[in-house]
C-alpha cells in the first residue's frame, strides 16, 4: 500500500504553469492526468489508437511527478540540455522508487508504460503527448472563460505574452500527429472566441511543424 499511498501526493501536486500565472484554485497534476485519459477515451477509436494501452499510458504518464513536483520546464530554463538531462534523471529515479513496492509484474509494467510515453516511438505514445497537451488547452480555455485570473496582475514568468496564450503558443509546435493538431484548431478556435482574448487578438501562434 505504501507505494499507493506515495502516488496520491499527485492529487495535491498544483500544476506549476497555472499557479505562476496567478489562476485561482488551478488543478493539480491528477486533475490534469484525468483529463489527458479522458480525451483518450473520448478519441482513441477516431484516432485509430489502441484505447486500452494508450489509457494506461495515460494513467501513469506523469506519475514521478509524486516525487519530483511539476517542474515548469520554460520557467526553469530546460532549454539548458543540462537542466532537461536533470530533469529527466529525477524523473527516472522518482520511477525506481515509485514504483519499488510493488510486485515485479506491477512494476515492470507501470515502468513500461512510463518509459513508452517518455520514448514516443509508438503511435499509442504520440497520441497520448497530444492529449496531454489538449488538455492543457481545454483547461486554458476553461480558465479563461470563467476569469479564474486578473488579466491586470504583472506576470514576470510570462512576459511576452497575455492571457493564458503561451500554454496555446507552447503546444503548436509540439503536437505530433495530424488528429491531436485537428483537436488544437478546434479548442484554439474557441479560445480566440471568448471576449478577453478577442480583444487583445491572441494567442499569436509560431507556424505549424513539417
Amino acid at each position: 500500500m505504501d507505494p499507493v499511498i506515495e502516488a496520491f501526493r499527485l492529487k495535491d501536486e498544483t500544476r506549476t504553469g497555472w499557479e505562476l500565472r496567478g489562476v485561482e484554485s488551478p488543478e493539480s497534476v491528477a486533475d490534469h492526468s484525468w483529463g489527458t485519459a479522458f480525451l483518450v477515451l473520448v478519441h482513441a477509436d477516431e484516432a485509430g489508437v489502441d484505447r486500452a494501452r494508450a489509457l494506461e499510458i495515460a494513467l501513469v504518464h506523469d506519475l514521478a511527478e509524486a516525487v519530483t513536483g511539476d517542474v515548469a520546464t520554460r520557467v526553469a530554463g530546460m532549454g539548458d540540455p543540462n537542466g532537461l538531462r536533470r530533469k529527466q534523471d529525477d524523473e527516472r529515479e522518482a520511477m525506481t522508487r515509485l514504483t519499488s513496492g510493488y510486485t515485479a509484474e506491477t512494476a515492470r509494467r507501470i515502468r513500461s508504460l512510463w518509459d513508452e510515453y517518455e520514448e514516443s516511438e509508438t503511435a499509442e505514445a504520440r497520441f497520448v503527448r497530444d492529449m496531454n497537451l489538449i488538455d492543457m488547452c481545454v483547461q486554458a480555455y476553461v480558465y479563461e472563460r470563467d476569469r479564474r485570473y486578473d488579466t491586470d496582475a504583472p506576470s514576470e514568468h510570462f512576459p511576452d505574452f497575455e492571457g493564458l496564450d503561451e500554454f496555446f503558443a507552447t503546444t503548436r509546435p509540439r503536437l505530433s500527429t495530424r488528429f491531436g493538431e485537428r483537436l488544437f484548431a478546434g479548442i484554439t478556435d474557441r479560445y480566440r472566441s471568448l471576449a478577453r482574448v478577442a480583444a487583445r487578438g491572441g494567442p499569436r501562434l509560431a507556424p505549424r511543424r513539417e
